[in-house]
């Protein structure tokens, strides 16, 4: 019993040790893009307009995730892999193989071959259009982001050569952090007019999935740890700023989507607009000024976050199969009687049986390899 507990400790303290604001941001990240699927759900049952208002809040005060995921995915693995170079790229893809690119390709193909209704701007209907589908990210809702997110990790040898080139030279990380910020002001805008405003928005979807639409915050993400000990301090000295700003731009980007009336569409608050950008910028500060402050207190929850933040993609994949299944077992009906509590009870049950399922799928995927490796050995 002695040794057992003493286990526990280690494995506790080792966690802590583990645990960085990226992780922070993987789960705070993934705990919000639930709700943003929710909110899509209920949004479809005509709510009345008192409960469109809520609605159209709750998704601008959740539209933080994406580039909140990247900045936590690209501050991580900096992290971890900053000494890298080409030479390490074949291993290193075959660890993200393992961890982010199988239980994606195993995703997908749940939502089309169970879930086709799920699609997004078209449908397959043959060898040809099942393969668009599967690699552009239309299967379901939030596969769009998969397909973004898995570039980075493609040209991470990049982000690598960055690190190196950063490395104790602050001057330069000033000076990327200009130039991407210029670049990214240059793409909301070129955005804004051919996407946002053009006359046809729907043959530029495709943009969404590009990395560029992010490179800001994976960028921002690696500059964040080279330079983490004075990104600490400026963030630590930020709090009252902050605050400022996510009231500010939380009006703003409110003022901006309910200006386009009624009935709400949630297509008119995109991330790539300059009012999310500087909020998702602002909630990140914050994310990272609650995750700097328990990690030097070493607060009792850094397991938990770890622990979490290594289940939040498989958790992400599967929320919205978790949600489609609530739905067909009443959450539609409950959704036309009322809303908000329906928001609430599918959210909550969305996000136990997303990290459950997660962390049940892994263990058992765990054990198979082992007993089949066993068995090999033994034969």
């Amino acid at each position: 019993m002695n040794y057992r507990k003493k286990q526990i400790c280690m494995d506790s303290q080792n966690s802590s040790e583990l645990t960085d604001i990226g992780d922070y941001m993987k789960v705070f990240a993934c705990t919000a893009v639930m709700m943003q699927s929710v909110l899509a759900f209920v949004l479809k049952t005509e709510p009345s307009f008192a409960d469109q208002n809520v609605i159209g809040f709750l998704y601008n005060l959740v539209k933080f995730t994406a580039p909140a995921f990247i900045f936590g995915i690209l501050y991580t693995t900096t992290r971890q892999t900053n000494q890298n170079t080409i030479k390490n790229y074949p291993n290193y893809l075959k660890t993200q193989w393992s961890a982010l690119f199988i239980p994606t390709i195993w995703w997908t193909l749940v939502y089309l071959l169970i879930f086709p209704q799920l699609q997004q701007h078209t449908t397959y209907y043959n060898i040809g259009s099942f393969t668009w589908q599967f690699i552009n990210g239309n299967a379901a809702p939030h596969l769009w982001y998969n397909t973004m997110m898995l570039q980075f990790i493609i040209i991470m040898p990049l982000f690598w050569t960055l690190a190196h080139f950063v490395k104790n030279n602050p001057h330069r990380s000033i000076v990327i952090v200009v130039l991407t910020t210029i670049f990214y002001l240059w793409w909301l805008y070129f955005y804004n007019i051919k996407v946002f405003h053009g006359s046809q928005p729907q043959k530029w979807y495709l943009l969404d999935r590009s990395f560029l639409s992010f490179i800001i915050y994976g960028i921002f993400g690696v500059i964040a740890w080279m330079n983490r000990k004075k990104f600490g301090q400026m963030v630590k000295k930020s709090l009252l700023p902050l605050i400022g700003l996510f009231l500010g731009t939380t009006y703003w980007t409110n003022y901006e989507l309910f200006s386009f009336g009624y009935p709400l569409k949630l297509t008119n608050a995109p991330y790539y607009k300059p009012s999310i950008t500087f909020y998702s910028l602002t909630v990140i500060g914050l994310i990272a000024f609650l995750g700097i402050k328990q990690i030097n207190q070493r607060s009792r929850t850094l397991p938990i976050f770890h622990f979490l933040a290594v289940y939040a993609y498989r958790a992400y994949l599967s929320n919205v199969f978790w949600l489609q299944v609530l739905w067909m077992l009443g959450g539609q009906f409950l959704a036309k009687i009322n809303p908000i509590s329906t928001i609430i009870s599918c959210y909550l049950l969305t996000w136990v049986l997303s990290f459950t399922s997660a962390y049940v799928l892994h263990i058992s995927w765990v054990k198979i390899k082992s007993y089949l490796s066993f068995s090999s050995i033994t034969e």
